[in-house]
């Protein structure tokens, strides 16, 4: 009964309009029609890609990450609207590489299982995803987080599925407009993130 009532809470505290607003915030850090050509490189190479496997480790890490995360800032006295302050000026600077067509993270190369590294961490469960989580629970509800980060590990599924179906009748220039699109909706988001915490510390 008591596991019961446990889901019904955590069930209730979902909200469709935190899901679906925290779902295209993700999905836009998480990037994985950006990522496309990235994923086709690594296949020419030979390395093969387990679709299922890169969501679900990814889908681990950010879950881990998202239950842990602010207790990870205790542990350092940092408060959840600090740093969403600060992983607020971090998404803006991603938002800029997006629509600006610049580098101003450099990424390390990693070598090691293609499923699992590079693309479930760091590409997709990275330090960006890391960032965007701990600084959206400042605004919205863990349960409506938890949704939407499995619909955006459904929709990474699909697209690691179908990458070069998605290249061949979609096109190049049909990716780059939908990476310019969440890259503005991003900064729009950074933005919200930065100057309404920065209300709430004065």
């Amino acid at each position: 009964m008591a596991i019961m009532e446990s889901v019904r809470n955590f069930l209730g505290s979902v909200d469709i309009m935190q899901v679906l607003s925290s779902f295209i915030f993700l999905i836009a850090i998480i990037d994985p029609f950006g990522n496309i050509p990235i994923t086709i490189s690594m296949e020419k190479k030979g390395v093969k890609i387990y679709p299922i496997r890169v969501c679900i480790a990814s889908l681990i890490i950010l879950t881990t990450f998202l239950f842990l995360g602010e207790w990870i800032l205790l542990l350092f006295g940092v408060q959840i609207e600090y740093f969403a302050v600060a992983g607020g000026f971090v998404i803006f600077l991603m938002a800029l590489e997006m629509i600006l067509d610049i580098t101003i993270f450099q990424n390390e190369k990693l070598d090691g299982a293609g499923s699992i590294v590079p693309l479930a961490f760091p590409m997709y469960a990275g330090p960006g995803a890391f960032t965007a989580l701990l600084a959206i629970t400042a605004e919205y509800s863990i349960a409506s987080l938890c949704i939407s980060l499995l619909l955006c590990m459904l929709v990474l599924y699909v697209v690691l599925r179908g990458t070069h179906w998605l290249t061949k009748y979609l096109g190049q220039t049909a990716l780059y407009i939908i990476r310019k699109f969440f890259g503005i909706i991003v900064l729009a988001i950074a933005c919200k993130l930065m100057f309404g915490n920065l209300a709430n510390i004065f």
